[in-house]
């Protein structure tokens, strides 16, 4: 699995407000929308490019498109808290199609409880972006990966703001993902899965205490 972490002082700056526990709800939403789209951008650079002629108003030279046999990644958010990273992705890649997860995590086993997946039963290889703000133990993301895995995806990307150490070895060590993204590889997991330093419960900061 290769790991990206995207170093960039304007993703800096919005985990930084994201981290801080005085940024409202409002700014909270708003910072992640701004740091998923340096993600996405990031997890978009490998998406295959052609050379065209374009004319200027000074004259002709050459310019950049996507492909035309481009297939766009499925983004999958992880509902609830991978919500607040879709309209950001949706801005970068308008064309794509979403498919949503719904995953509850059981605060005594740390392990995901489904509640939704619309995601099609035949990707037939198609790429997928999956959004998820935080990389904790890593069962989400895994489970994600696995049930798109049973659909037929093809490269499978996890887009995080957070991720913790034991939580990328994880995601390594099942051979679910393809390449992971992130802002930042934190400390640790504390006692009860959280990641230190982190932001807290992103889904809570967004949405309040479900």
């Amino acid at each position: 699995m290769q790991v990206h972490v995207v170093d960039h002082p304007l993703a800096a700056v919005a985990l930084t407000r994201l981290r801080d526990e005085t940024t409202t709800r409002p700014g909270f939403r708003a910072a992640l929308r701004d740091l998923s789209r340096h993600l996405v951008y990031e997890a978009c650079r490998d998406l295959p490019t052609d050379t065209i002629p374009v004319t200027t108003p000074m004259g002709p030279t050459t310019g950049t498109r996507l492909a035309p046999d481009t297939e766009l990644p499925l983004l999958v958010p992880v509902l609830r808290a991978g919500l607040g990273m879709l309209d950001a992705a949706l801005a970068v890649l308008p064309e794509a199609r979403t498919g949503f997860i719904g995953l509850k995590r059981n605060e005594d086993t740390l392990q995901p409880h489904v509640y939704l997946d619309t995601v099609p039963d035949d990707l037939a290889g198609q790429p997928v972006m999956v959004l998820d703000p935080m990389l904790a133990t890593a069962g989400s993301a895994i489970h994600a990966c696995r049930s798109l895995r049973e659909s037929n995806a093809g490269t499978i990307t996890v887009v995080c703001v957070l991720s913790a150490p034991e939580g990328v070895e994880t995601l390594r060590g099942s051979g679910t993902a393809d390449v992971h993204v992130t802002a930042s590889i934190d400390s640790h997991l504390n006692e009860i899965g959280y990641i230190v330093p982190g932001l807290g419960d992103a889904g809570d900061r967004q949405f309040g205490v479900d």
